[in-house]
């Protein structure tokens, strides 16, 4: 049976002698679907960090909220999670049309302080398409969260490939405080305006 992971990761476990504990990992805690506990997990998520890389492999990393629920499990190997307007870039979809490997981090800062890796292959489908296939549109809820000016621009469905623990050891634990989430806004004020000075850059010497 071959053996889960990389050759890079392979390489480095033997260069770096983790074997025994990679493969201890590999056999008690990666999983190739979604299990009820990690269902239960991430129904109550309200963010998830996403990784993406175009076809030459240039890698983005980003950010996803919502309520509590906004990644729905279709089952124990699909996810769908909805794409809002944003800056306009559309870097992780850009990113997904051309290359369907996404990594995803959910993690709870609020209570168990512990992290889910779900990495998958990820296609992008249209309030359209959703629409139409009663067996996605009928396991979201496509309520006012969903609709108006709130209603997402796009979906990204994710067929489950791996998905394993994030040990809770290094994960600080929060206390969530109250915040007005002005969704959809243009606000430069609300949004944080120009809050790393972008707009006034000068560009470094290049040698």
């Amino acid at each position: 049976m071959k053996k889960p992971g990389s050759k890079g990761e392979h390489d480095l476990q033997k260069k770096l002698k983790t074997e025994k504990r990679a493969l201890a990992f590999y056999n008690s805690q990666l999983l190739n679907h979604l299990n009820p506990e990690m269902c239960q997990f991430i129904a109550e998520q309200e963010m998830v960090f996403i990784s993406t890389s175009d076809s030459e492999g240039a890698c983005d990393a980003s950010f996803r909220a919502g309520h509590a629920g906004f990644v729905a499990i279709l089952n124990e190997k699909t996810l769908l999670f909805p794409e809002y307007r944003g800056n306009g870039v559309l870097a992780s979809m850009g990113n997904i049309s051309e290359n369907p490997n996404i990594g995803m981090l959910f993690v709870d800062f609020y209570q168990n302080s512990i992290g889910l890796h779900v990495n998958g292959k990820a296609e992008i489908l249209s309030n359209e398409e959703l629409e139409a296939d009663p067996d996605l549109s009928g396991k979201i809820k496509l309520s006012p969260k969903n609709s108006g000016a709130r209603k997402p621009v796009a979906w990204i469905r994710v067929e489950v490939v791996e998905a394993y623990i994030h040990c809770s050891k290094h994960i600080p634990l929060m206390q969530k405080m109250d915040k007005t989430i002005h969704w959809e806004t243009d606000d430069e004020k609300l949004k944080g305006s120009d809050f790393f000075n972008a707009k006034n850059r000068t560009e470094p010497d290049r040698k």
